[in-house]
């Protein structure tokens, strides 16, 4: 490892080493992350260890997989230096997920479930994410795993992974997002609109958790998501014979997202600039209610959902033949070039995650406890940022102006197999990738 390299990584961690307040640990957080930026394939403990000199396997396993520490004090100095670095009104706060391919079952939250790394299920860990962004440079914020109810419901086996009793009730993957996000509010991180897929736009009590904290958002949905026409109104209609009615119901069906968009006027729309010239698409945009609110009969259609929040309904029809569709509470009279870039924004994570994969061993812990995997995985998380440091100070400092800009999107065939498109390595000298691969 070249020396100045060496110091200058030494320096940055100051704030972290301080977090932990033991002088032991001192001196094993800045040599494991040094060994996951550091030469070598594999970033598990044993290879890290026997390519330092400086410290051993016990050390380091100890460090990581059952030394008494907090890890929370290290979360809060990740999230101020993502803010120091990218975070702003103008930055987005991107929710994802993860998988990390494992064999057997001990492994901490191992099952058999979808794996998007891979496009298939596969048995493998899940880990919800959050990364904060500004144009094309990612920093990641939060790794948190996700526990299916074969897990939840067996406490043996959480007791074996020694996962805490706070986490040990079931929770879905937007339950554990929103909590990510309020850790990260609380702990001051700024940023102007949170994006996620349809895994988790599909789930109303998400959407309206973020509309209720206030948070602005954009989000991917199934094409059958229930709309109503903006200007739906809630009505009595007259009873033709029995019990007059107790309730207001709206004075139009709902429809699909896809529906609603047909007539719709479509415009090509350019978000930014990629490696091959002008990143378009074809875009419509309609002002609707989403069908998410209380469940009600209507007429003989049984239980409906009512209007709920007005929200920007959006397609996306791709030069593949490939269709999209997404809600996003931005303002009305948001310009739709503004829209499509917050969509598109979304993408960027994917090199994160990537990178901290295929470059900074994200999935080559060995251990199968809880706390070993999240410390793990902290500890990536700050070597991917400290590496982010070096390329935007190499490229001036300066923060990209995110709206309406996005990395380029993956074809379906990077998504399916990433180790097909592999990113740059994250050479520390190297400088910020103009256009990352996702």
């Amino acid at each position: 490892m070249n020396r100045d390299w060496q110091v200058d990584l030494e320096q940055w961690l100051e704030p972290f080493v301080s977090a932990l307040r033991h002088k032991t640990r001192a001196r094993m957080c800045p040599a494991y992350i040094a060994g996951l930026i550091g030469l070598g394939d594999r970033k598990s403990i044993q290879p890290m260890a026997a390519r330092d000199a400086g410290v051993n396997y016990d050390q380091l396993h100890h460090f990581i997989a059952s030394g008494v520490w907090d890890a929370a004090p290290l979360e809060k100095v990740l999230l101020a230096e993502a803010d120091r670095q990218v975070g702003g009104n103008d930055a987005w706060l991107i929710v994802d997920d993860t998988a990390l391919p494992k064999k057997g079952r001990h492994s901490v939250g191992v099952a058999p479930q979808y794996a998007s790394a891979l496009g298939k299920n596969a048995n493998c860990q899940t880990l919800v994410s959050l990364t904060l962004a500004s144009g094309e440079v990612p920093v990641m914020v939060g790794l948190r795993l996700f526990l299916p109810e074969s897990w939840t419901s067996d406490p043996a086996r959480l007791d074996r992974a020694g996962v805490p009793a706070d986490h040990r009730a079931y929770r879905t993957k937007p339950e554990i997002a929103l909590a990510e996000i309020d850790r990260a509010r609380a702990a001051g991180l700024r940023f102007g609109c949170v994006l996620a897929d349809a895994g988790y736009g599909l789930s109303a009590p998400f959407r309206q958790a973020l509309t209720e904290r206030g948070l602005t958002w954009a989000v991917g949905i199934p094409f059958k998501q229930k709309v109503y026409p903006a200007d739906v109104a809630m009505i009595f209609p007259l009873a033709g014979r029995g019990r007059p009615r107790q309730r207001h119901i709206p004075d139009v069906k709902s429809m699909t997202a896809q529906a609603m968009l047909e007539t719709a006027p479509w415009r090509a729309v350019s978000w930014r600039r990629g490696t091959k010239g002008r990143l378009s698409a074809r875009f419509a945009a309609v002002r609707v209610r989403v069908a998410d609110g209380p469940p009600q009969r209507i007429r003989d259609m049984g239980a409906q959902h009512l209007p709920g929040e007005e929200v920007w309904v959006i397609g996306e029809h791709r030069s593949t033949g490939e269709r999209k569709y997404y809600l996003s509470n931005l303002p009305a009279d948001t310009p739709l070039k503004q829209i499509a870039g917050a969509i598109k924004a979304r993408w960027v994570c994917e090199q994160a995650h990537q990178q901290l994969k295929e470059e900074l061993g994200l999935d080559h812990f060995e251990g199968r406890s809880w706390t070993g995997l999240h410390r793990h995985a902290l500890m990536t998380m700050i070597a991917y940022a400290f590496l982010q440091s070096r390329r935007l100070k190499q490229a001036g400092g300066g923060k990209k102006n995110p709206w309406p800009a996005a990395p380029t999107e993956p074809t379906r065939r990077q998504a399916s197999h990433p180790h097909r498109a592999r990113a740059a390595a994250p050479n520390p000298l190297s400088p910020l990738p103009q256009n990352p691969l996702c």
